[in-house]
C-alpha cells in the first residue's frame, strides 16, 4: 500500500484536489482542497501522474466549510463536490477553469487571457437553486425501490434529501420513494430515474418518471405521487425510453396528472417545458447569460440572428422581441415544439428549424449575429466551418466546457474571428462545472 502525506495546491477542472507526491509526479486527490494537507493513499499511477484516495486530512484548508447539506457532507451525495469549499474560492477556481483552458488548449497569451477574463458572475443562491434535479433510481439495504445519488465513491446511495431543490421541496426524495414504493407494490414499474422541476416564480411543480415502454399504473401513480408532494396543480409526466439508458432516447410522453409541461418565467417571458426539453436549471443564472449575449452582441432592429442549439427559447424569445428576424436551430424535437409554442404564447416570431446546426447552417443566408449554445462536446469541424463561412459580424459562444470551448476558439480565430472578452458564470454553485459567455467579432 503507497500512502504519504502531501499538500493540496489547485484544483482541476473536473473537481480533483491537485498536489504532488515526494518524486515530483502530480497527484489527483477527489475530495481534497487548496491549502488541505492530506494523507492520501495510491489508486493509481503512471510515469507522469497518481491517482489517490482521500484518508485522512491532517491539516484543513482555511477555505473548508461546513457543507449545508447532510448528504453531500457524509459523502453519500457526490453530485456536490465543493460543497466544503468556501463559495469565494468556488469562484476562484471556476474562472480558473476556464484561464487554465484558454492558456494550455487556445495557447493564449496568460496577459491578454488574465486581462479578458473577468471574475467568475456569482449565482444569486448559492443552495436551493436548481429549478431541475433527477434521480437515479436503486435498490436500499432491504432491497426495496429507492431514490438516490452516486456517492463520493461512486456507488448508488438512496438519499432522503437535496439541498438543492427550492426549500420546500428538499424532502422530494423520501417523500417520492415512499410513494413509488406504494404505488408499485409488488410491481417494477420499469422506471429508471426520476425528475423534479420546480419554479419558485410560478410555483409551478413536475415530477417526471422516465420508464421502459411497457404496461404502467397510470391513474394509480398520479394519484399516489401527487398525494405525496402536497402540490395544488402539480404535474406529472411518464417518459418512455427506448434502447439503452445511456442513450436516452425518448419513445413517447404522456401526461399523467396537469398539463403535461412545466411552466417557467425568464427574461420576463413566459415558457412552457416539457419533461425530454432542455433547459437551464439556474433562472436567474440563464437570465445572465443573456444579459452577456446582449451586452456583447448589441443586437438591435435592423439585425438577421442566428439562435443555434436553441432549446425550448432562452435566447430565441429575446432576440425575436428586439431584433427584426430571427432563425433558431435545433434538433431536439420535444424542444422544437416547445420553441414554436412558447414564440406563439409570447406573440413573437422567429423561424424554427428543426435539424442538425452544422447541416442546416449552409441554408440560413448571411446572419449580421450568431448565438451558438452547443452540448459539451462543443461545435465540431462541420459547424466551425459553417459559422466563419457566414460572415457573421459577432459571435456569442455560450459553454458548460473549458476545455472545449477553448477547442473551438482556436478553430474559429483561424477562421477570422477575435476573441474580444470570455466571461465565466457560476451556474452550478457547489460544483466544479461553470457556464461561459464568450464574445468574437469578424476580423477578416
Amino acid at each position: 500500500m503507497n500512502t504519504e502525506s502531501i499538500h493540496i495546491e489547485s484544483l482541476a477542472y473536473g473537481g480533483d484536489g491537485v498536489g504532488h507526491v515526494a518524486d515530483g509526479r502530480v497527484a489527483f486527490v477527489p475530495g481534497a482542497f487548496p491549502g488541505d494537507v492530506c494523507r492520501v493513499e495510491y489508486v493509481d499511477t503512471n510515469e507522469r501522474f497518481v491517482r489517490a484516495k482521500l484518508e485522512e486530512i491532517v491539516e484543513e484548508s482555511p477555505d473548508r466549510v461546513q457543507s449545508l447539506c447532510p448528504e453531500a457532507a457524509s459523502g453519500r451525495c457526490g453530485g456536490c463536490p465543493w460543497a466544503g469549499l468556501s463559495y469565494d474560492a468556488q469562484l476562484h477556481w471556476k474562472r480558473q477553469a476556464v484561464v487554465d483552458a484558454l492558456e494550455r488548449i487556445a495557447h493564449m497569451d496568460a496577459a491578454w487571457v488574465d486581462a479578458h477574463v473577468p471574475a467568475c458572475v456569482a449565482s444569486k443562491r448559492e443552495w436551493h437553486y436548481r429549478n431541475k434535479v433527477e434521480f437515479e433510481v436503486g435498490l436500499d439495504v432491504a432491497g426495496r425501490f429507492t431514490l438516490g445519488m452516486h456517492a463520493r465513491g461512486g456507488a448508488f446511495t438512496p438519499i432522503s434529501s437535496c439541498a438543492l431543490i427550492p426549500g420546500k421541496f428538499s424532502q422530494a426524495p423520501k417523500a417520492l420513494t415512499g410513494a413509488l414504493r406504494f404505488a408499485a407494490g409488488q410491481e417494477d414499474l420499469g422506471i429508471e430515474r426520476v425528475g423534479i422541476r420546480v419554479s419558485t416564480r410560478t410555483n409551478d411543480v413536475e415530477v417526471a418518471l422516465w420508464t421502459s415502454t411497457g404496461r404502467f399504473p397510470r391513474a394509480r401513480v398520479a394519484q399516489v405521487v401527487g398525494e405525496s408532494m402536497a402540490v395544488k396543480g402539480l404535474g406529472v409526466t411518464r417518459v418512455l425510453l427506448k434502447g439503452s439508458a445511456k442513450e436516452r432516447k425518448v419513445a413517447g410522453v404522456e401526461s399523467l396528472r396537469g398539463r403535461g409541461a412545466w411552466n417557467e418565467v425568464v427574461n420576463g417571458m413566459n415558457m412552457l417545458i416539457s419533461a425530454p426539453s432542455f433547459f437551464q436549471v439556474n433562472t436567474p443564472g440563464a437570465e445572465v447569460l443573456t444579459r452577456l449575449v446582449f451586452e456583447g452582441l448589441h443586437p438591435d432592429g435592423l439585425d438577421y440572428m442566428l439562435d443555434l442549439y436553441s432549446g425550448a427559447g432562452t435566447f430565441t424569445l429575446p432576440l425575436a422581441h428586439e431584433t427584426q428576424a430571427v432563425a433558431a436551430v435545433e434538433s431536439a424535437g420535444s424542444s422544437v415544439r416547445d420553441l414554436r409554442r412558447n414564440l406563439e404564447r409570447n406573440k413573437l416570431a422567429a423561424e424554427v428549424i428543426g435539424g442538425d446546426a452544422a447541416r442546416e447552417l449552409g441554408g440560413l443566408g448571411a446572419p449580421d449575429k450568431v448565438v451558438v449554445d452547443p452540448p459539451r462536446s462543443g461545435l465540431g469541424d462541420k459547424a466551425i466551418q459553417g459559422l466563419c463561412a457566414c460572415g457573421a459580424h459577432g459571435i456569442a459562444y455560450v459553454s458548460c466546457n473549458p476545455t472545449t470551448l477553448a477547442r473551438d476558439l482556436v478553430q474559429l480565430q483561424a477562421g477570422g474571428y477575435r476573441v474580444e472578452l470570455v466571461t465565466p458564470v457560476d451556474m452550478f454553485p457547489q460544483t466544479y462545472h461553470v457556464e461561459t459567455v464568450a464574445i468574437l467579432t469578424k476580423t477578416s
